[in-house]
């Protein structure tokens, strides 16, 4: 989320909060339940660039390059140095890793969507949205993607329509997991930047 997407106008910070939120929690559930990445979701797209970059863990690194190498077929490895990589905001090395253990495991719908939101974090809008669909096709009711295709379509293209619809169809879906809280976050931050122009969120509908 470090493009000049944020410049659009959609409630300023507020939103900008709640989006750095959305997109960079995907890849905490994703991996362990747990709270999202510091430097993923710490503060709204224009303000992260700031914050530091958190540090490499070497050792963890070089184990899971030692397991890969050792098991050129294994997945596992592979997506444990893309995930290593991302959090420490190296999405250059976390898309080739999570390449790598998509060639291997090509069905894997949490992996691809980490790799589209990879490439929305290095201004590549269009190609998270492509790897996003690959996911859906995985698994056409996979909530983390379209959490994060409602993200990327809001900042990355500007489409609020577009983001909307993602996030309505979060919330069908899965109305009280916390991919629903926060697609309902999302929307209640478009209605109040733009009322009338997005619809109520209806759960189950």
């Amino acid at each position: 989320m470090k493009s000049e997407a944020i410049a659009f106008g959609i409630a300023g910070i507020a939103f900008g909060l709640i989006a750095g939120w959305v997109i960079g929690s995907q890849q905490a559930i994703v991996r362990s339940v747990s709270a999202p990445p510091a430097a993923a979701v710490a503060a709204a797209p224009a303000a992260s660039a700031a914050a530091p970059a958190p540090s490499l863990d070497e050792a963890k690194v070089s184990a899971f390059k030692a397991a890969a190498d050792k098991e050129p077929k294994n997945a596992a490895p592979r997506v444990q140095l893309a995930n290593l990589y991302f959090d420490a905001e190296r999405y250059t090395d976390a898309i080739n890793w999570y390449g790598e253990a998509l060639k291997l495991q090509p069905n894997d719908a949490d992996v691809s969507t980490d790799l589209g939101v990879s490439y929305y974090y290095t201004n590549q809008p269009d190609r998270a949205l492509e790897q996003f669909e690959h996911s859906l096709q995985v698994d056409p009711k996979h909530v983390k993607t379209l959490l994060n295709i409602g993200v990327v379509k809001a900042f990355g293209k500007q489409d609020l329509a577009g983001a909307e619809t993602a996030w309505q169809q979060v919330l069908q879906l899965s109305p009280d997991s916390v991919e629903g809280q926060a697609a309902k976050r999302g929307l209640d931050s478009l209605r109040a930047a733009h009322p009338g122009s997005t619809t109520s969120p209806r759960p189950g509908a």
